[in-house]
């Protein structure tokens, strides 16, 4: 069924979890989920989240609220999101040699000889 069918089978219905209350009740939820993550990072991770992020445990409670509060396409982008942040964040931290301002290599500038 196209989105165009659907829009027009059911015009007055509304989708009350992209209304302004339930996107923070879902910010909400991803917060504390996040945060607990954070907080629980040094325990195993032994919990599998939708994009295989792992987590542990301990945050298995808020990671439910996370998905009950939240569209499944939402929390598999927010994972995504995470994950990639988390990726690159461990990229740019991963030595010494990588703090600090980065030496980018000279513009070559090419000098036609006239003669």
């Amino acid at each position: 069924m196209t989105m165009g069918t659907y829009a027009s089978n059911n015009p007055v219905e509304i989708h009350t979890d992209v209304l302004s209350k339930s996107r923070e009740s879902c910010y909400k939820a991803r917060d504390a989920f996040y945060a607990c993550f954070e907080k629980e990072s040094d325990k195993k991770p032994t919990e599998i989240g939708c994009v295989g992020l792992l987590y542990p445990v301990e945050c298995k409670s808020s990671r439910v609220e996370y998905e009950k509060s939240c569209r499944a396409s939402w929390v598999k982008h927010f994972d995504r999101l995470y994950c990639r942040n988390k990726r690159v964040q461990r990229l740019l931290d991963d030595n010494d040699s990588r703090k600090g301002p980065l030496s980018l290599p000279q513009r070559y500038t090419f000098k036609p000889n006239t003669a």
